[in-house]
């Protein structure tokens, strides 16, 4: 094995989390049927005065951005789509190994990172360059099966002091979106 850093984590849950969103309907086209993904993203923005915020369902292969908030309410995603674009996907798809959301969810844990730049293993991030971002503040979505079905961020193009208040809003914000998530299956069962 050569010395170079993964950048992104092993992701060994991919498969049932790709079957539980299908299931639940979710990560495959901007959804209506929950008061709309992207008000709960603008939402996000707002509390957390970032110019992007995302929901963010993962497969095995891609992101998918069912909630986009972008700094001039363009919700194919501005500079972040038209990164999307570049790699062949619609403006609502980013590759799994951009970003930081897949190590979120691996990790199962919310992340905060005032300066991706401060971070070696996240510094080289395509997501660095191509959009501009550094700075990130997310956390898992997991819901009452224990799946981790994806994240949801805050973000931002200069670094930001996140903190502990930062932290404990974003976790805050995925716990109340989970609420909504686990009873929109409840008249399924």
């Amino acid at each position: 094995m050569t010395g170079r850093q993964l950048l992104t984590p092993v992701d060994h849950g991919g498969s049932a989390r790709a079957a539980r969103l299908r299931r639940l309907g979710l990560g495959e086209r901007p959804d209506t049927t929950f008061d709309n993904f992207d008000d709960f993203a603008d939402r996000v923005a707002a509390v957390t005065a970032s110019p992007f915020s995302m929901v963010n369902f993962i497969d095995e292969n891609r992101q998918f951005f069912a909630g986009l908030h972008t700094p001039a309410g363009n919700q194919s995603g501005g500079d972040l789509g038209s990164a999307a674009a570049r790699s062949n996907r619609s403006d609502r798809f980013m590759a799994r190994d951009h970003g930081y959301c897949p190590h979120v969810l691996v990790r199962r844990k919310a992340l905060v990172l005032d300066d991706v730049c401060d971070y070696p293993r996240f510094a080289g991030n395509p997501v660095v360059d191509g959009i501009g971002i550094r700075a990130y503040l997310g956390a898992p979505l997991i819901d009452g099966t224990g799946v981790a079905l994806g994240t949801v961020c805050a973000v931002d193009t200069v670094p930001r002091p996140w903190g502990r208040a930062g932290l404990v809003t974003i976790k805050a914000l995925a716990q109340e979106l989970m609420g909504h998530i686990d009873r929109r299956e409840l008249p399924r069962r």
